[in-house]
């Protein structure tokens, strides 16, 4: 891939092996670093002047197990048009989104092993916490925007093309988000909303887990109100100002909510899990508990054993390796609570991924954060 920009050039080049994906916002790529043979993902975005693309930035300053690394990026114009450019970024490459593995599970009519489950909850919320701590709201949470390898059992969140920083008093879109997952907050019109959105997507995406498809799934905003209505029952005067006080339209039909036992029949999940996604899937943004808090809930206790291993017997990917951002939300409760006493002892020979294997080619990156670890 060549570089024809004066803008940003890489000192690396790259040759594409296949395209992976594709989208309004552009191509996804797998592809290979002619510099080191690393397989990499290039993600080509088109440079629309009309609105202001974030996903550099917030990338630059992402730096955690579970977000996709940034390794570098350049900018690249049109061979039949020179006005007409594109940011290319250069990330890590991971085998799979958990849309597809989903889809792999269900055409194969089988049901995602518990411990999975598991593992991509804990990895879903400790990612959306580190990026909360950032004051980064991710806005499009979805199966598609997470990337696992099935091989290790990782889970890096992805696609930071909706991402930003909120600021308190600073209004936002409340278009945002695939309906499927999106906070009802949103849905009622709310434009000073906070990062508990990307909290209720999260629950959405790990109930669909279990279900093998969207819990609440409607054709229209409406809809996807009725749907939600349905499992969780009307929501009240306090409720609704919770969300959204602008909104002043209160007429729902009257439906109680379903018990959590009825929405996941048959799925034999344990009472935890209940309790995980009751803290989640709340109308009221403000009663979500904070995703810190969420990693240390007795659902996540088997993950803290030093015997659990994976399906394929390998030993868990790395869980407990809190970085200085993630340390400063809440020091006491992640020692006390989060990191297993077993992990502490092995600390020196198991916290090396963070920066490992990372390149990062431009001067820009000097001030990259590297609090990792």
């Amino acid at each position: 891939m060549s570089n024809n920009s004066s803008h940003r050039q890489s000192t690396h080049t790259y040759s594409l092996i296949k395209p992976t994906g594709n989208g309004a916002f552009g191509m996804v790529y797998q592809a290979k670093d002619n510099n080191n043979n690393k397989i990499v993902a290039i993600k080509k975005v088109f440079q629309d002047l009309r609105y202001k693309n974030r996903e550099l930035s917030i990338l630059k300053e992402l730096n955690h197990e579970n977000c996709c690394y940034l390794y570098d990026y350049f900018y690249t114009t049109a061979n039949d048009n020179p006005d007409e450019e594109y940011l290319n970024l250069i990330m890590e490459f991971m085998p799979q989104t958990l849309h597809k593995e989903l889809k792999l599970y269900r055409n194969q009519k089988k049901q995602l092993p518990l411990i999975l489950i598991k593992l991509y909850s804990y990895q879903i919320i400790r990612g959306l916490s580190y990026m909360h701590a950032l004051g980064i709201c991710h806005r499009d949470i979805k199966p598609d925007n997470i990337l696992i390898n099935p091989e290790t059992c990782e889970l890096k969140l992805c696609d930071f093309g909706s991402a930003k920083k909120l600021v308190k008093g600073q209004p936002n879109v409340s278009y945002i988000s695939s309906r499927a997952y999106r906070a009802p907050e949103l849905i009622f019109g709310a434009t000073e909303y906070t990062t508990a959105i990307d909290l209720w997507s999260g629950g959405c995406v790990i109930a669909e887990m279990i279900l093998q498809q969207p819990i609440f799934s409607g054709e229209s905003s409406l809809e996807q109100i009725v749907e939600i209505i349905k499992v969780l029952g009307t929501p009240n005067k306090s409720q609704i100002q919770s969300m959204n006080p602008e909104y002043k339209e209160y007429k729902f039909p009257i439906i109680k909510r379903e018990s959590w036992d009825n929405v996941f029949k048959g799925k034999n999940m344990p009472k935890e899990f209940y309790d995980l996604i009751d803290k989640m899937l709340l109308f009221s943004p403000e009663k979500r508990t904070k995703p810190i808090y969420l990693l240390g809930h007795p659902f996540f206790d088997e993950l803290r054993d030093i015997n659990t291993k994976l399906p394929n017997g390998k030993n868990l990917p790395k869980l407990f390796n809190f970085n200085k951002t993630e340390m400063n939300i809440d020091s006491k409760f992640i020692k006390d609570k989060l990191i297993p006493s077993w992990y502490n002892k092995n600390k020196n020979s198991t916290n090396n991924h963070m920066n490992k294997n990372k390149e990062f080619n431009a001067e820009d990156y000097e001030n990259k954060n590297s609090d990792a670890n």
